[in-house]
């Protein structure tokens, strides 16, 4: 099975750190993000990823060109104009890279991939700025029993302040950064089938307007609920939470 991940997005909430590279590999402990959501797939034996590159792709193209030079240890002999590495920590991943425009939209850049999909029974599809420590094989036997064209990852948003709960003027109880209102979210982490491409009109289409709403129209979209750890990276503030996370060993997305 393969993995769509959008990664052409300016990330314009985080500036600060997409002035000089595309947001999916801004890094979480020394590794793009990028790289922790294929590890997720990968932890559930899906190693075939198609990556939709648009704003500055050419850093995403050689960060997996020097893929080697990036997780190993390395010799150059200049003398012999000789390069040796050491220990490949190598991955088992095919990674195809499409550059799908710097302007086109979510919907589009699925659109843009359509070749390198429309063989497949399903395939997953997500963001390139989110991770979770979802099931993702509990997911695909999920969308595969219900039968319909999509699966949406349902998720809870964390909240950004501690909850206070009061009874009259008194606090009877605090919780630190609960859950949003209890609603649930897009969380991402999509299982599609290739006939949900059909409902992509071009560049311009968005996939959370158009094509979920006809989705939804038809019944053709289901909800996987996703109750365990999710977070996106929208701002610096998002981005120092999960290196705090890494950094501290108790990454929860870390299910590999």
């Amino acid at each position: 099975m393969k993995a769509v991940i959008l990664a052409g997005g300016l990330g314009t909430r985080i500036s600060e750190e997409t002035v000089n590279r595309p947001k999916p590999m801004i890094g979480i402990g020394g590794r793009p993000i990028l790289w922790h959501i294929m590890k997720i797939y990968s932890s559930h034996g899906i190693h075939d990823f198609v990556i939709c590159c648009g704003y500055m792709g050419y850093v995403i193209k050689e960060y997996f060109a020097n893929y080697f030079l990036h997780m190993s240890d390395v010799t150059f002999d200049m003398t012999h104009n000789r390069m040796e590495i050491h220990e490949r920590h190598a991955e088992p991943w095919r990674v195809t890279l499409v550059d799908t425009g710097d302007t086109t939209q979510t919907g589009g850049r699925l659109g843009r991939v359509r070749q390198y999909l429309e063989d497949e029974e399903a395939f997953c599809f997500t963001y390139g700025d989110g991770v979770a420590d979802i099931d993702i094989s509990a997911e695909l036997a999920f969308h595969r029993k219900h039968g319909k064209l999509a699966t949406v990852a349902a998720v809870q948003p964390p909240g950004r302040f501690g909850s206070l709960e009061l009874k009259g003027d008194a606090v009877s109880a605090f919780v630190e950064k609960p859950l949003g209102d209890g609603g649930f979210i897009n969380g991402g982490f999509f299982v599609l089938s290739p006939k949900v491409l059909n409902l992509i009109e071009g560049d311009q289409t968005i996939f959370e307007g158009p094509v979920i709403g006809r989705l939804i129209a038809d019944g053709q979209l289901c909800a996987f609920e996703h109750t365990g750890f999710w977070r996106p990276m929208d701002t610096l503030r998002d981005k120092t939470v999960l290196e705090d996370l890494w950094t501290s060993g108790n990454a929860p997305w870390k299910t590999w």
